[in-house]
């Protein structure tokens, strides 16, 4: 249960399976065991000896711990299965008079468990592996059209609800149905999508959905009922609905947001709505910029993080000001391995920390492991807060991933870029 365990867990190879297409007198061309073969599949598909060594250090790393016969069916495959979405159960939450939130639903049961951590079998072949070693290159070049969240800027997602007005009982009601094509906000390639619902010009009380695990297009179908809402004040209402993903180690991230003025709805029947989520007001535009570098060491299995400097950091404090410092946590698979940070920086909005953070990343779990970056306001007399964050892995937001890949083709350099502070 130590902070190391991750790192024990490793793959264990298959059988001799590489041998078998070997004849007795050498290796032909042809022969799927043959190094010759290997390069051929690489010219086959337009790469070069240059491109190959330059941009796969990290296999070739793997390659050269193996025996001088090429049993390349021994390396173990860096891809792992897709989390299984769940769905939830309908439910009714109320909001009666007096604007309490009141929860009538019975509690659910477990959240199922990820099994994310499942791996698919290790590959056999040279011929496998000259298609995952070509793909993987292809992720390295700029432009790739396997870049992760390239549209996401634009494409928010849709969410589709129900409004309805019970005159009889003076009970406005809402209902979330379900989203679809959320962008990925978690370093796993997912997130853990949830609704709060508000009525608008009041944010102090809302309702909100239960939270669905791994899901980009989750289903709620919950139902929410205002009780005791006079119709007149109904309509002077603005139905107000933002999607977040929920975050166990800080705060929830904005999704986006959905706005309805109720005096442009008929309320005397149910209408049902599909709306494009916008990007949600209180976005990380004001959060502050970060400038860092990474380094990856694939002979000493280490990556370095250099946080430079930081400018235009969001005051949290009342004097207009923060006092701001950096935690850099390594995590793999979803699991916190290990935590750094920097000193904290009095009274300053555009900080400059120069302080390298070296961490130990096996090459057979690198693609699975994801370096958080939090600047914080210190805080004497409460809470820390979150000024913003960065999240660097294989699956990440655009410019994060551009980073992750610059790194891995580039190693033992640092490569440097400024990130904008997310929520």
């Amino acid at each position: 249960s130590g902070s190391r365990s991750p790192y024990r867990a490793q793959h264990k190879p298959s059988g001799m399976a590489g041998s078998r297409n070997r004849t007795a007198g050498g290796r032909s061309r042809s022969n799927p065991g043959s190094w010759d073969y290997v390069m051929g599949q690489l010219r086959n598909r337009g790469l070069d000896m240059k491109s190959f060594l330059e941009g796969r250090m990290v296999v070739l790393s793997l390659v050269m711990g193996l025996t001088e016969q090429d049993d390349f069916a021994n390396i173990p495959d860096l891809q792992t299965s897709n989390s299984q979405q769940n769905q939830g159960m309908q439910s009714d939450k109320r909001l009666p008079t007096g604007n309490k939130p009141v929860n009538t639903t019975p509690v659910q049961g477990q959240v199922p468990q990820d099994d994310s951590d499942r791996r698919t079998e290790p590959r056999s072949s040279v011929s496998d592996l000259v298609n995952s070693l070509t793909s993987e290159m292809l992720m390295l070049s700029p432009g790739s059209e396997e870049d992760h969240e390239g549209s996401s800027r634009e494409n928010l997602g849709r969410i589709q609800f129900s409004v309805g007005y019970n005159f009889q009982e003076s009970t406005f009601t809402v209902k979330i149905m379900k989203a679809v094509e959320l962008p990925a906000k978690d370093f796993s390639g997912t997130s853990d999508p949830f609704v709060k619902i508000y009525l608008l010009p009041d944010k102090k009380h809302k309702l909100e959905t239960k939270v669905k695990r791994k899901n980009l297009n989750p289903h709620w179908n919950e139902t929410f009922l205002f009780e005791g809402f006079p119709y007149e004040k109904v309509v002077q209402r603005v139905l107000y609905l933002q999607v977040l993903d929920y975050d166990r180690f800080s705060r929830n991230d904005p999704i986006g947001e959905v706005s309805l003025p109720l005096n442009k709805v008929d309320l005397t029947q149910t209408q049902t709505f599909w709306k494009e989520l916008k990007p949600c007001s209180d976005g990380c535009g004001r959060r502050g910029e970060l400038l860092l570098s990474l380094c990856y060491n694939p002979t000493a299995n280490t990556i370095t993080v250099n946080i430079i400097k930081a400018r235009n950091l969001k005051a949290m404090d009342i004097g207009g000001t923060s006092d701001p410092y950096v935690k850099v946590w390594l995590m793999y698979k979803d699991k916190k391995v290990e935590k750094k940070k920097t000193v904290v920086m009095k009274r300053c909005l555009n900080p400059i920390f120069n302080e390298s953070f070296v961490f130990d990343v096996p090459t057979e779990i690198l693609r699975e492991t994801t370096i958080i970056i939090t600047v914080m306001d210190k805080d004497k007399l409460s809470r820390n807060d979150v000024i913003g964050k960065i999240y660097l892995s294989w699956k990440s937001g655009p410019g994060e991933v551009k980073h992750w890949k610059d790194m891995i083709g580039r190693p033992r350099h640092a490569v440097a870029q400024w990130h904008q502070l997310k929520a």
